[in-house]
């Protein structure tokens, strides 16, 4: 080969790497974060027209005021700095929140003092719940950069054919240092609706289920990460049989996804204590995509529950439970009745 083959030959590899590069994880970490928090009621202390949030502004019984407020927006964002760090990890990439009021207290809650300076950003819209409550997904800006996202509507009618008004289905889809990724974030109508609530549960499980397959029938290798306060264990009928969630890794069969969080409560763990028994109503479920190491992107590696003894209550009668901000109107002055649960993600270079 003459020297002008081998310069053209060179320049024309040169030309094949440059355009593959695109398609390799443009950096960062080899361990990700992903978290997920119930954060218990956190409401700013404004009585909201046409919102059920009375009962959370000083007035109230509750006497929900700004020392107590301030005082929860810094617990919260203690907790979300700490769980990272059990990781291994400075700031977990992207967080999944409930319960949480509106962009204000969110907005608060990234400008903390334990936050501020991880950069976080918020995708948040509201919700038709009657007590204003939403779900909603904050990311590090240089971790993760989203490309769409959405609330999609749970449409429930009681028996009475009324409407029944709850929060939306969060589905933000982006880049995780490169590599494609989806979330679904969820807040399930809660058990006090006693049956009603679980055929309200089903439904919901349903519709995160259609979200997914329609990620999947366009890329059936997706990575998906459905994260939530699902108000059921990973044993019923809501999460294993209708949104098809596998309690086992190494038997998936059919089903597209596997609750990572499954064998944390198959060993007795929980993220929440109700007379006496742990429950595990916040779970981390992933696609098939997530379960395979590949050259390029994450994949998973690891479910948590983050319980640490600051977040239980120490001594009396509920000693070993969750150290709760409110027991009905007494004031507790604690952090959350949910403990947080997280992901932990892994990639080879």
């Amino acid at each position: 080969m003459n020297k002008s083959r081998k310069g053209l030959f060179a320049m024309g590899l040169v030309v094949l790497v440059a355009a593959a590069l695109p398609l390799l994880p443009s950096g960062g970490p080899d361990r990700a974060v992903v978290a997920f928090y119930n954060l218990e009621n956190l409401f700013d202390t404004l009585d909201t027209p046409g919102v059920l949030d009375e009962e959370f502004t000083p007035g109230a019984q509750k006497q929900w005021n700004s020392e107590r407020y301030w005082l929860k927006i810094e617990r919260k964002a203690e907790v979300l700095k700490k769980l990272s760090a059990e990781a291994g990890v400075e700031g977990a990439s992207v967080i999944g929140l409930c319960e949480t009021e509106n962009r204000t207290v969110l907005e608060d809650l990234v400008a903390s003092e334990d936050l501020k300076d991880l950069d976080y950003q918020i995708i948040h819209y509201d919700s038709p719940d009657k007590r204003g409550i939403d779900v909603a997904l904050l990311y590090r800006a240089d971790a993760f950069v989203p490309e769409n996202s959405r609330a999609v509507p749970l449409l429930l009618t009681n028996e009475e054919g009324q409407r029944v008004f709850t929060r939306d289905q969060l589905v933000v889809s982006g880049r995780l240092h490169g590599s494609p990724i989806h979330f679904i974030v969820n807040h399930w109508p809660a058990r006090s609706r006693g049956r009603g609530g679980e055929d309200f549960r089903e439904q919901a499980a349903k519709l995160t289920r259609s979200l997914s397959d329609s990620i999947l029938a366009e890329d059936r290798k997706a990575r998906i990460v459905i994260m939530g306060d699902f108000n059921d264990d990973p044993t019923d009928l809501s999460m294993q049989h209708f949104l098809g969630a596998a309690l086992e890794r190494d038997s998936l069969g059919d089903s597209r996804l596997f609750n990572a969080t499954a064998p944390l409560f198959a060993e007795g763990q929980g993220s929440l204590k109700y007379r006496g028994k742990w429950n595990l109503f916040d779970q981390m479920v992933v696609s098939k995509g997530l379960l395979k190491e590949r050259f390029r992107g994450y994949y998973y590696h690891s479910a948590h529950i983050y319980g640490p003894d600051y977040l239980l209550q120490q001594e009396g009668d509920y000693a070993g439970y969750t150290w709760r901000t409110y027991v009905g109107n007494w004031y507790h002055g604690g952090y959350s009745d949910h403990l947080p649960v997280y992901l932990v993600l892994e990639r080879k270079r």
